[in-house]
């Protein structure tokens, strides 16, 4: 009862800061995009500061009760990925199907925040926006993954004995370096691939998506989970930096380089955070 209630308290929290972190986002986005990058997102109405989209206001009769379905939608999508901290199952079916179901629920929430508040002005853009949450998703449970099988490892170590760190923590490292790898190098190939091949004019996945987005997210989610379970690790930044340096030449220029900040820096402080997560709360049992 008493780890239901804590949960419960963390939704809440989540959907109080969704709530009020969404309208804050639309006017973000409204002004910093140009109209192009808007239209190639499958929006027509950045270039201005909105609260809610001028879609949304009219279809609710007035712009204060679309703001307030807009912060319930903005709230509920937040306490949606606030369960997603669960500890992970027991079984490899039970989690599989713990998995499957909060990721739809968070594609409907999701879903439900771009159309209803009319973020997208053509509806078949929303498959393409769950398919990169979907990707976020997966980056997000891959790293959460190697960080439990990590802890799983070091306890099959003989008699529970802790054979100390390495010089720089380099072999705890190791196990993050496939993600580093994926996110880093194979995810800017992919995606300007499918930029040449469907976006012409505007490269919006390898350079929007991918740089601003997707670099920071999974660059913090796998530092905290890296420092929550093997403390600072300085090599971590740095291999995130190094792993995406020839994407930068090979991609784009050196006028690009600043990308790889964007995903090293996010690194540096997940990882100083989980650290400091790691000793303010002891561990009690499995994690």
């Amino acid at each position: 009862m008493k780890k239901l209630s804590g949960w419960s308290g963390r939704a809440l929290l989540c959907f109080l800061l969704g709530a009020s972190l969404t309208p804050l986002a639309v006017g973000l986005l409204s002004t910093m995009m140009l109209p192009a990058e808007a239209q190639a997102l499958g929006s027509l109405w950045a270039g201005s500061l909105h609260v809610v989209t001028p879609a949304m206001a009219e279809a609710f009769g007035s712009a204060g009760l679309a703001a307030l379905v807009q912060s319930l939608l903005g709230g509920l999508f937040g306490a949606v990925v606030a369960v997603s901290t669960l500890p992970f199952a027991d079984g490899g079916r039970e989690l599989v199907v713990r998995s499957l179901a909060h990721f739809c629920a968070t594609a409907l929430s999701f879903s439900a925040l771009l159309w209803v508040c009319r973020w997208l002005d053509d509806p078949r853009f929303i498959p393409l926006w769950v398919a990169l949450l979907a990707l976020l998703y997966a980056l997000i449970w891959l790293g959460r993954w190697v960080g439990w099988y990590v802890e799983v490892m070091q306890l099959r170590t003989l008699l529970g004995l802790d054979p100390g760190p390495t010089p720089l923590k380099w072999r705890e490292t190791l196990p993050y370096l496939p993600f580093v790898l994926l996110v880093c190098d194979l995810l800017p190939l992919v995606f300007r691939w499918v930029d040449r091949t469907f976006v012409v004019d505007v490269p919006v996945l390898s350079g929007l998506i991918l740089p601003y987005l997707l670099l920071p997210v999974a660059g913090f989610c796998s530092g905290v989970s890296l420092g929550k379970r093997q403390g600072v690790c300085p090599l971590y930044p740095l291999a995130c930096f190094v792993c995406y340096m020839p994407m930068v030449w090979l991609l784009f220029n050196g006028s690009a380089l600043f990308h790889c900040f964007m995903v090293a820096i996010p690194a540096l402080m997940g990882n100083v955070l989980g650290w400091l997560y790691r000793r303010a709360v002891p561990k009690k049992g499995n994690v």
